[in-house]
C-alpha cells in the first residue's frame, strides 16, 4: 500500500518545478516598467477653436453627472439639453433664451441613481417620454436595487410608470419594434454587479411589457439597436464589461426570437469597457460600434495605461466586424460622433474619466478628426474640467455647428478642477475664442 503512494509523492514535487520552469514568472519589483504615464495622456492642441463654458447651476457639492444627451426634446427647433444627475436623483432638462441664457428644470427626481434617459414616444401618442435606467446605487452592489421607470408626458406633467423593478443594476433602455407588431418594444441593459443580463422586453399594450432573457452576464453597460445585418428588421447589439470584455449581436430572426452571437471579445479582462455606440462611421450605409475602453472603477488608484482608447468595429456585413484601433487615450470613458469641422465626414469626441490628473496638461477632452478614409488624427481639446463621464456632439447655440458637451463624475481626487455641465462651443470661422 505505501508503495502506491511512491507515483503520488513525485507528482506533489515535479508539478510545481515544472510549473516554475515553464509559466511566465513575474519579475523583481526593480525589474518592472514604468507604468504608461505618458500613453495618450497629451496632445497637440485642437485646429478648431472653442470656447469653454459651465451650463446650468454652479455645483454645490461634487458633482455625479451620469448621461448627457443634445437634441430637440421640446419640438421647437431648438437643442436642449437632458441630464442625468445621480447627485440630485434626478433628471433635468436645459433650456437656452434668445439671449444665450441656459436654465434648467428637474423633469422628474427621486430617482436613485440614474444612469440613462432615452427618448421615445413610448405609447406613440405624438409626445416625448422618457424611459430612464436606475443603478439604484452608483457603487458596486449585487442588489435588486435597480429599475426601469416610464416617465410618460401628460398635460399635467410625467407620470410615472416601472416597468422593471425586480433587477439587478439597469444602465440602459433602448426602444425598438423587435418583434414586427407596429409598437416599441425594449432592450435593456441589466449591469448588476457579479450577476446581470441582457434582456427583451415585449410590449403587450396598456403600459404591460413581458420580460425575455437574452443573456445571463455581469457587466452589461449599452444596449444599442439597429438593423446591424441588413435584413429589415432590429437586431440588439451589448458590450459585457464585468468578468469578461466582450461584444455580443441577437439576431432578430422575427416573431420575437433573437440567436446570439458573440461578435468581439479580448483576454486582457482589465481592459475597461465603458460604452458602446452605433454609428455609420465611415457612411458606407450600414451601422458600425465604437467602443470607448479605459474604465478604471475597478482599482482604487486608477492610472492611464498604454491600451486605453478607443476601438472601431466596421460592420462589413454577415456578421463580421473587423477591428480598427482608432486612438490611444488614457483613461478613456465615453464616445459621441458628430461632424465638428463641417467637412461632410463623422469625427469622433472622447472623454477621460481616468487621465492621470496630477499632470494638468493631460486631456479630459479630445477630438478625433476624420480624413474621410477614417484615419483620425487625436488633437486636445480641453485639459479641465477632470472626470468627464459622459460626453455628446450637437448644436447647442443655434448657429449650425457642432458643438460638445460633457457630465462629471467626482466620486475620487483630486477635486480642484471640477465640472457639473461643462460645454465647448464651436467658434470655427466666427473668428471668436
Amino acid at each position: 500500500m505505501r508503495w502506491s503512494l511512491i507515483p503520488l509523492a513525485c507528482l506533489t514535487v515535479a508539478i510545481p518545478v515544472a510549473s516554475y520552469y515553464a509559466l511566465p514568472r513575474i519579475p523583481p519589483l526593480r525589474q518592472l516598467p514604468e507604468p504608461a504615464a505618458a500613453a495618450g495622456s497629451r496632445f497637440a492642441a485642437s485646429s478648431l477653436r472653442f470656447a469653454r463654458s459651465e451650463i446650468g447651476p454652479a455645483p454645490q457639492l461634487r458633482p455625479i453627472i451620469t448621461n448627457v444627451q443634445i437634441l430637440d426634446f421640446d419640438g421647437d427647433e431648438r437643442n436642449e439639453i437632458i441630464a442625468c444627475d445621480a447627485r440630485r436623483q434626478a433628471v433635468v432638462v436645459c433650456r437656452r433664451d434668445d439671449d444665450g441664457v441656459w436654465t434648467e428644470q428637474i423633469l422628474a427626481e427621486d430617482l436613485l441613481v440614474p444612469a440613462h434617459a432615452t427618448v421615445v414616444d413610448l405609447d406613440q401618442d405624438g409626445d416625448r417620454d422618457l424611459l430612464v435606467s436606475l443603478l439604484g446605487d452608483i457603487l458596486p452592489n449585487d442588489g435588486v436595487i435597480g429599475r426601469l421607470v416610464w416617465l410618460e408626458q401628460t398635460a399635467q406633467g410625467f407620470e410615472r410608470h416601472v416597468l422593471l423593478d425586480d433587477v439587478r443594476r439597469v444602465a440602459d433602455c433602448q426602444a425598438g419594434d423587435l418583434d414586427g407588431d407596429g409598437d416599441l418594444d425594449l432592450a435593456v441593459a441589466v449591469f448588476g454587479y457579479s450577476r446581470g443580463q441582457v434582456l427583451w422586453l415585449e410590449n403587450r399594450g396598456g403600459g404591460r411589457f413581458v420580460e425575455h432573457e437574452l443573456l445571463s452576464a455581469p457587466g452589461a453597460i449599452h444596449v444599442p439597436i439597429a438593423d446591424y445585418d441588413g435584413d429589415g428588421d432590429l437586431d440588439i447589439a451589448a458590450v459585457i464589461s464585468q468578468d469578461e470584455e466582450e461584444l455580443w449581436a441577437f439576431e432578430n430572426l422575427g416573431e420575437g426570437n433573437f440567436k446570439p452571437r458573440r461578435l468581439w471579445f479580448t483576454i486582457n479582462y482589465d481592459l475597461g469597457s465603458a460604452g458602446l455606440i452605433q454609428d455609420d462611421l465611415d457612411g458606407d450605409g450600414d451601422p458600425d460600434l465604437i467602443l470607448p475602453v479605459g474604465d478604471n472603477l475597478e482599482v482604487t488608484h486608477s492610472f492611464p495605461q498604454a491600451y486605453h482608447g478607443c476601438l472601431w468595429f466596421e460592420n462589413q456585413g454577415n456578421w463580421t466586424f473587423a477591428t480598427h484601433r482608432i486612438a490611444s487615450f488614457g483613461g478613456t470613458y465615453a464616445a459621441a460622433v458628430g461632424d465638428l469641422d463641417s467637412d461632410g465626414d463623422r469625427d469622433v469626441v472622447l472623454v477621460s474619466m481616468f487621465n492621470n490628473w496630477d499632470n494638468r496638461e493631460n486631456a479630459s477632452v479630445v477630438w478625433l478628426e476624420n480624413d474621410g478614409r477614417q484615419q483620425f488624427t487625436t488633437w486636445q481639446i480641453d485639459s479641465q474640467p477632470t472626470h468627464r463621464i459622459t460626453v455628446a456632439v450637437g448644436d447647442l447655440d443655434g448657429d449650425g455647428r457642432n458643438d460638445i458637451l460633457t457630465g462629471g463624475l467626482h466620486i475620487m481626487g483630486p477635486y480642484d478642477r471640477v465640472g457639473r455641465l461643462t460645454a465647448w462651443i464651436n467658434k470655427q470661422g466666427s473668428g471668436k475664442r
